[in-house]
């Protein structure tokens, strides 16, 4: 099976709480492991280190990483130190030189040969309408249909190492509340594995036809959707459609995360000047357009994006369905980035309408706005790592005693190898292994590649 295509079956982890508390999956919720490696380096599996189907039964029942001591051994940091990182109760406990930090056998992972991050986050997805390219047909909105896209769109990307998905969800037309009841669902479903949030997008707030999309979108709140969205570029009156959502937002409590092309600069200017003062914040994307807007008009812009402190989330990746496609380029992230624009990177449409491809790989988008958008490959990792958290308002993560266990390890010694070659990785969710994906490089056996001593990644003994 390759690597892009979560494991079946699946079963999902029960919880025992409501939306917005609760506990980890019981044992034996997670994907089945998969048996041996995968050939080639563009093809792997993924699936669950042994040690995690070995527990104790009575530790089961205990919420993810709620007493499990892990220790990650021998793995390399960015800065070239080689340490061993012990794990427990969801935090970094402790990080010492390699060997310091003893484990019992059952607790270790060896991290030797890996490059050890803080997760990546996924702040633009969108489940509801996710691996629907290929489908026959009008696209199902049945709930168990969008559940189970929602449910294998956050694992795909979890086996890609993002441990937290912001997932917009369209609400109203003929489908109603039911696109976001579906993906809640799949975020209970999938406590303990990774967390999910959903972003309700209304189409039209004002006017006639607005009223039933506004009083939609506060059930949708009351449902449990923690971020309010929308795009005021197909709205009849954007700043109207951009007066409720912001009223709405303050009226909740609720962060605000919009759709715009970001080709009108001063429909930017009315944003910022409107968004400005709300807390805990506005994010909008992908503004592909600023890219075609002269560079004075452009830097002006981000320069009031920047005083409103609004962020702004570009789709290096691709487009998405939620806007008329204006054409693919991705936002100026040098530019925004030199005005003070916290810029992150999400992966956008996921085999839907929006794109008929994609990976929805974190490590994806950092590659294209260090070989594209011209950052330096610490820069854009920390877009879709530590500025996608802080975006999505989940706390900072280092490799450092105290800080949440959010992490993924890469094959690989230096962040901008890592970002070339990603291809076995291992993914830490709450202080618990909950994905891996291996993969083996083999050459033939010719004169050349005994010459050459070309690098091979995996097994060393002859295949078969």
């Amino acid at each position: 099976m390759s690597d892009s295509q979560p494991q079946q079956p699946f079963h999902p982890p029960h919880s025992g709480r409501g939306e917005d508390g609760g506990h980890g999956p019981a044992h034996g919720s997670c994907p089945s492991p998969s048996q041996g490696h995968a050939q080639g380096p563009s093809r792997g599996r993924s699936h669950l280190p042994a040690h995690e189907h070995g527990r104790h039964p009575d530790r089961g029942r205990a919420a993810a990483g709620e007493a499990t001591t892990l220790l990650l051994a021998g793995a390399r940091l960015t800065d070239g130190r080689t340490v061993d990182v012990r794990l427990s109760g969801g935090r970094i406990q402790a990080v010492g030189t390699a060997g310091s930090l003893p484990a019992p056998a059952l607790s270790r992972v060896d991290l030797g040969g890996y490059l050890l991050l803080p997760a990546p986050a996924e702040p633009h997805a969108h489940g509801d309408t996710a691996l629907t390219a290929d489908g026959e047909g009008p696209v199902s909105y049945t709930p168990d249909e969008v559940q189970r896209r929602a449910t294998e769109a956050a694992l795909l990307q979890l086996g890609h190492g993002a441990t937290a998905v912001r997932s917009h969800v369209r609400i109203g037309d003929v489908h109603g509340l039911g696109p976001m009841e579906a993906v809640l669902q799949a975020r209970r479903s999938l406590r303990g594995l990774t967390d999910l949030t959903t972003v309700a997008v209304p189409r039209l707030l004002t006017g006639v036809a607005g009223a039933d999309g506004l009083a939609m979108l506060r059930d949708a709140v009351k449902m449990g959707a923690s971020v309010i969205g929308g795009c005021p570029d197909l709205d009849p009156d954007p700043t109207g459609f951009l007066e409720a959502v912001l009223e709405l937002a303050a009226e909740h409590g609720c962060p605000v995360d919009l759709h715009t092309d970001g080709d009108d600069p001063g429909r930017l200017a009315r944003l910022a000047a409107m968004a400005g003062g709300l807390r805990p914040g506005v994010s909008i994307g992908p503004c592909g357009g600023l890219s075609r807007l002269p560079l004075d008009v452009a830097a002006r812009a981000a320069d009031q994006l920047a005083a409103a402190g609004v962020r702004v989330t570009c789709l290096p990746q691709g487009d998405c369905a939620a806007l008329e496609r204006r054409g693919l380029r991705t936002a100026p992230v040098r530019l925004l980035r030199a005005s003070g624009v916290r810029v992150t990177a999400g992966s956008g449409a996921l085999r839907d309408a929006g794109n008929p491809v994609g990976r929805g790989d974190p490590l994806e988008a950092a590659y294209l706005l260090a070989s594209q958008g011209g950052l330096r490959a610490g820069e854009a990792y920390e877009s879709v790592s530590a500025a996608a958290r802080e975006a999505m308002g989940l706390p900072e993560v280092r490799v450092e005693a105290g800080f949440p266990a959010e992490l993924l390890a890469v094959r690989g010694d230096r962040l901008s190898g890592v970002l070339s070659l990603a291809y076995s990785r291992i993914v830490i969710h709450r202080g618990r292994v909950v994905a891996r994906t291996s993969a083996v490089r083999e050459y033939c056996d010719s004169a050349v590649a005994v010459a050459l001593d070309l690098p091979r990644q995996g097994r060393t003994e002859p295949g078969p």
